[in-house]
């Protein structure tokens, strides 16, 4: 009988090293909506993905997004995602890493995206909120801003909002805030 227990114990061992992951470990509910979501996706080729933890932690992962077009053009934004077990019932945590002016990204990198907040329903998916970012860049939204500095320029005076988001992408002061190159 005890024997019998340690063959099943060992099919569970090898099982589990099979998929990459620890022995005897369950993937949470949010692991395995992350992980077809990943698999699924549809990345416009101004974004790239990568695991700084490796293949193995998916739960967190970065992604950096070039605009092709737009105030933006040609700069390098980088974003964390911290995904929860919880997930899709919740939406991830997403930072920007990278020190921007720009009316719906405060100065700490916090997001103002209205899909990682009330409008968030777990029908969408890491896709969505890519190209959610990727509008932001395309189309910064002035009424609903993180940086209010930065919407009342966009929307008071969008040449002078153009030359302080080129300095600021360049390397430089705006105002009395100093952004480092992303150019």
């Amino acid at each position: 009988m005890i024997k019998l227990f340690k063959i099943k114990d060992q099919k569970k061992e090898d099982a589990g090293s099979a998929n990459g992951r620890a022995p005897g470990k369950k993937q949470s509910a949010g692991e395995l909506r992350l992980h077809k979501d990943i698999g699924e996706l549809n990345l416009p080729k101004t974004t790239s993905i990568s695991f700084p933890n490796g293949k193995d932690d998916l739960m967190n992962f970065e992604i950096s997004i070039k605009p092709d077009e737009g105030y933006y053009l040609g700069g390098t934004f980088h974003f964390t995602f911290l995904v929860s077990p919880s997930y899709p019932h919740e939406p991830p945590k997403v930072k920007c890493k990278t020190k921007i002016y720009h009316p719906n990204i405060d100065l700490e990198g916090n997001v103002c995206l209205n899909i990682l907040r009330e409008d968030w329903k777990p029908v969408l998916n890491i896709n969505t909120i890519i190209y959610g970012l990727n509008l932001l860049f395309t189309a910064p939204n002035d009424e609903d801003p993180l940086n209010h500095d930065a919407a009342a320029v966009l929307r008071d005076d969008p040449k002078l909002f153009e030359t302080n988001v080129r300095r600021a992408m360049a390397g430089g002061y705006v105002g009395q805030t100093y952004f480092t190159r992303c150019i």
